[in-house]
């Protein structure tokens, strides 16, 4: 399961080790692309397979499955890790999420989110002050959908 949270540091020419737990979790094809709130997000290729297949399945005349395969889609490309597990940031992927020197890597079960360590300190700050009123917003969605 990919879970837990892991700090690196981007060293020479934008690279940086995916944390070893995360390489067994996510096996050697690996998918590199933009995420949501200046995230980056890594994906195995089982689960980049089925991103593609709900974009593909969606109508192109639909704005919101273009803007979304512009946006995952567009930007995504294969990384290849060295023995250590280091792999390079593209430099448009780079730009996208922010980073700095310090990067977070978040397992959120399906997906890793690389985070610049400084904007996931403010995300989890939001979080914990919020906690209380997300879960309700949750569990508001949750009874409409079983209701």
């Amino acid at each position: 399961m990919i879970i837990g949270e892991y700090r690196s540091t981007i060293g020479n020419k934008k690279r940086v080790s995916l944390p070893k737990k995360f390489r067994d979790e996510l096996g050697e094809e690996i998918i590199l692309t933009r995420g949501y709130e200046d995230s980056l997000i890594l994906v195995n290729k089982q689960m980049w397979e089925k991103v593609a297949k709900e974009v593909i399945n969606g109508s192109f005349i639909n704005k919101n499955i273009r803007d979304t395969s512009r946006f995952l889609v567009g930007g995504a490309v294969e990384i290849e890790t060295d023995k250590l597990g280091r792999f390079v940031i593209p430099q448009s992927l780079f730009e996208h999420a922010q980073l700095n020197r310090d990067v977070v890597f978040i397992g959120l079960i399906n997906w890793i989110e690389v985070w610049d360590r400084d904007k996931w300190e403010e995300k989890l700050k939001y979080l914990q002050q919020r906690g209380e009123d997300i879960a309700n917003e949750i569990s508001k969605m949750s009874s409409k959908v079983d209701g």
